[in-house]
């Protein structure tokens, strides 16, 4: 059954009221903020219609109303309207995001502490699924006389490293030798054709201290190229929730806690949802734990095809239109950022 505009409005009211009161919305105080050219007792039995339609839910304790995820998802796909971002907020963006631009997974950190602080929500990133990304440099950086850093970075902007302890001897010059021929020989290969490589072969070396010491270093190298395979979800604003009403009783707060600190379930859950702005509202979350939260997730690419994403977690009582429009704002400006920035590099190369 189709609602009529003026159900429409009413309900409408009554979302924007409680989303901004966290308060039920009762027919007489409707009346008096909106002016929707109707009685209190006509509004009264409007929203008792809506009630009974599955718009509106009824707490105990009060004589209001407020709306059910039902009411949610009309709003979401039918009433709402992107909000514009506010200047101050596009230069706070611009600004966190441009200072970490020549590392990806610090550009995502970045991300979801600039989204916590816009929207008071915790926030969450995932790094790309680099299954498919393509090695640049590995450099292999001295210590101490028995530690080296192994340092691999991939044509998106993945960083990854580990620390090792060598058993043998060596110099900086060794190191630089071993660093040119790991990029030599590993440069423009993904991941996955990396560690299906016959590695003793591609580092043989007259010189038997080098292939001592690539025999030393190769294991961890390899962990370091699985580990790139990782997917890494960054959380921000954890403690956002204590100042949200909807947690004020410390069983949710507790609750939310423990949903947020399993990260493994959220990170599927996160990276099983579709590509683009996704937003699921309560038992539409597939995680049985999530039911009492809304999610919204955007999603950003690094050279237009590694797709990571981006979003926040919170009740179902949130400013859909505000945060849905930060969020993509955001994932917005990283794909950019990592447009131009393998843009700026193709031009320094040209140069040389």
């Amino acid at each position: 059954m189709e609602l009529s505009e003026r159900k429409l409005r009413i309900l409408q009211a009554i979302i924007g009221d409680f989303i901004s009161t966290a308060e039920p919305v009762g027919s007489r105080a409707l009346s008096k903020k909106y002016n929707l050219g109707i009685s209190p007792a006509t509004i009264r039995n409007e929203m008792a219609d809506l009630e009974e339609m599955g718009f509106l839910t009824h707490p105990h304790t009060s004589a209001g109303r407020v709306p059910s995820e039902k009411a949610y998802r009309l709003y979401v796909d039918d009433i709402m309207k992107k909000s514009e971002i506010p200047e101050e907020q596009k230069e706070i963006i611009a600004e966190g995001l441009v200072k970490n631009f020549q590392a990806l997974e610090k550009t995502i950190q970045q991300a979801a502490k600039i989204l916590s602080n816009i929207t008071n929500l915790t926030a969450f990133a995932i790094t790309p699924d680099t299954q498919e990304d393509v090695l640049k440099t590995v450099n292999l950086l001295p210590v101490d006389d028995e530690r080296v850093v192994i340092m691999i970075v991939s044509e998106s902007g993945k960083v990854s490293n580990t620390t090792l302890s060598v058993d043998v001897g060596y110099s900086d010059e060794m190191l630089d030798l071993l660093s040119k021929s790991l990029t030599y020989n590993y440069r423009g290969k993904t991941v996955d054709q990396a560690l299906k490589m016959d590695i003793i072969s591609s580092f043989e070396s007259d010189v038997e201290v080098m292939s001592k010491l690539a025999e030393n270093i190769m294991p961890k190298f390899l962990k370091t190229l699985k580990d790139m395979l990782n997917v890494n979800i960054y959380m921000d604003g954890l403690t956002n929730i204590f100042s949200i009403p909807e947690y004020s009783d410390i069983s949710k707060a507790k609750s939310f806690m423990e949903v947020v600190q399993k990260k493994d379930k959220l990170l599927k859950t996160i990276a099983d949802r579709e590509n683009g702005t996704i937003i699921t509202i309560g038992t539409e979350n597939n995680y049985d734990e999530l039911k009492d939260y809304s999610l919204i997730t955007a999603t950003y690419h690094v050279d237009g095809k590694y797709v990571g994403k981006l979003g926040v977690i919170g009740p179902t009582r949130m400013k859909y239109d505000e945060i849905t429009s930060v969020i993509e704002y955001l994932t917005n400006n990283i794909s950019n950022l990592y447009k131009l920035t393998e843009g700026n590099n193709r031009d320094e190369k040209d140069e040389e």
